[in-house]
């Protein structure tokens, strides 16, 4: 095992592109993801990037991916390895992540990001960090080859529910801005001018610069798919149910989503909302 190579479990919208810049880095990088893609160091199961590579970074879809991950990889687990979640996964699946990759002698650390695909892309990434800072420090330079900025939030569980409580506020954005959307379109307006009053206006924000255009246009190319966004809202539903917190915005908008989803618009972007 080298300690300095970088192993990356899961190569979707955002694995696909942290491995090519730490491969653009300089870097020894080893693969591994369900759906087998012809690019290099691709291996036959996370195990066995686990015995090529000391930092793994898992970008996985769910719970269940995250810790069947961990459990293949637990035989070769040492010491001398750290395993960084970027998933975003239940708090109850980081814990019990955690939990198991410290029982195999292990470091983990709690990191999801903020960002999309074109984030990811340009190497802008925004990660949020829960866990031991020295371990963080460790892998600092790993994160920094994708990242615009690295955020230590707490201890392991913490950033994973901060990044549940910031998808929830661009969930209902989203859908804020759909029905801004349908009434200015409804009353023979211009969406192009509901653009144009925003952006001088208080509510406007990089997502609304980002995701206007788009919905005007009828564009929903995936750049954080619906069933993601859906996964990740009831995650904080069953959050807020956890401590009898009313959050009856982002029921609304789940509420929303599973009805594009019954549409069949699973891998289309979550602003899909608006075309239903």
């Amino acid at each position: 095992m080298n300690p300095q190579a970088i192993g990356i479990i899961g190569l979707g919208i955002i694995g696909s592109r942290i491995a090519s810049h730490l491969a653009k880095s300089g870097r020894h990088v080893f693969v591994w993801s369900r759906s087998a893609r012809a690019v290099p160091n691709f291996l036959a199961s996370p195990r066995e990037v686990a015995a090529a590579a000391g930092v793994i970074e898992l970008f996985v879809r769910d719970d269940a991916a995250l810790l069947e991950a961990i459990d293949d990889m637990l035989p070769v687990l040492t010491a001398e390895h750290v395993v960084i979640n970027h998933a975003t996964v239940s708090p109850a699946a980081t814990t019990e992540a955690a939990k198991r990759v410290a029982q195999a002698g292990a470091a983990f650390l709690d990191c999801p990001f903020t960002g999309s695909k074109l984030a990811a892309q340009n190497a802008k990434l925004v990660y949020y960090v829960g866990g031991d800072l020295a371990v963080l420090e460790r892998v600092r330079p790993v994160l920094e080859a994708s990242s615009s900025k690295i955020m230590h939030v707490g201890e392991i569980g913490h950033a994973t529910i901060l990044k549940i409580a910031t998808n929830l506020l661009t969930a209902v954005t989203v859908k804020g801005l759909a029905e801004a959307l349908s009434l200015t379109k409804a009353h023979g307006v211009d969406p192009q001018q509901l653009l144009a009053t925003l952006e001088p206006n208080a509510n406007f924000s990089p997502l609304v610069a980002f995701k206007l255009p788009a919905m005007i246009q009828g564009d929903f190319e995936a750049h954080f798919s619906l069933q993601n966004m859906l996964k990740d809202a009831d995650f904080a539903l069953a959050l807020a149910a956890e401590k009898s917190v009313p959050i009856p915005a982002l029921s609304i908008m789940a509420d929303a989503m599973r009805s594009a989803m019954d549409a069949g618009h699973a891998e289309k972007d979550f602003s899909i909302i608006a075309a239903n």
